[in-house]
């Protein structure tokens, strides 16, 4: 079997990561942005889930413009601290725009109407020729703090050799944006209702890690993005356990 339910002596330490989950609101009722990850990842190889990733050292730079929620007030929802809120801040924009080149950060009080524009700065940001920082200082822009919402905090399962202690977002599409699949780490992306979404998975047509299974089962209960943001949400840790019976092995989440 390729998991197994021992845990181990000394599980590995988990890595600070940031998951946002992109809304938008269609006749069709509420979407969800989701990838595909590539088979050859090192993490959730083939596993289809929402854009995110792990959180660079640069992310913390103090320096980038900002506009909402102080730092301060994302590491109380978050049970952070206020340089590892900035950070997980930041990473949750810069991925986000790495893998599906919406990029939620603007000028005064508007958003950016096409992130088509800074496809260069996007690229660089991939290779890690540039910071988010010096991105939207260059830019004259500033991270819109202020378009997202604390969803929740997964932390990998201590069975797992790679482990991650992931920050959950939720922000709407801005107007004029498109998300993509432009990215090498994912080979296949799309919107999809929560509810398709598990329908694909319990058909076998894609597989989903428990956060994601459980993140789409609750958006599946909201009309629109506005609705769902707007829930009042508490951010704890849920941490899955690993448990074999007989020939599978079971997850199951707890606080």
């Amino acid at each position: 079997m390729p998991f197994s339910d021992a845990v181990p002596e000394n599980p590995a330490v988990p890595r600070d990561a940031a998951t946002v989950v992109l809304l938008r609101d269609t006749d069709q009722g509420l979407e969800v942005f989701l990838q595909r990850r590539v088979a050859a990842m090192a993490f959730a190889a083939g596993m289809t889930v929402f854009p995110g990733g792990g959180v660079d050292e640069r992310d913390a730079d103090a320096s980038v413009g900002w506009t909402g929620p102080e730092p301060a007030r994302w590491a109380e929802w978050f049970s952070a601290t206020e340089s590892g809120a900035r950070a997980l801040v930041c990473a949750a924009v810069r991925e986000t725009f790495e893998e599906s080149g919406v990029l939620l950060a603007g000028s005064g009080n508007g958003v950016v109407g096409d992130a088509r524009l800074y496809a260069e700065a996007r690229q660089a940001l991939v290779s890690r020729e540039l910071s988010l920082a010096a991105f939207l200082a260059g830019a004259g822009l500033t991270l819109r703090a202020d378009l997202l919402r604390p969803w929740a905090h997964w932390i990998t399962p201590v069975q797992e050799k790679r482990r991650y202690d992931t920050r959950f977002f939720a922000a709407v599409l801005p107007a004029g944006q498109h998300a993509d699949g432009a990215t090498t780490e994912a080979d296949a992306s799309g919107w999809q209702r929560p509810a398709d979404a598990l329908t694909d998975a319990e058909a076998g047509r894609s597989v989903l890690m428990p956060p994601t299974w459980h993140t789409l089962t609750e958006l599946a209960e909201f009309g629109s993005a506005a609705e769902a943001l707007a829930a009042e949400r508490t951010v704890e840790a849920i941490i899955p356990t690993l448990i074999r019976e007989e020939d599978r092995i079971r997850v199951v989440c707890h606080e």
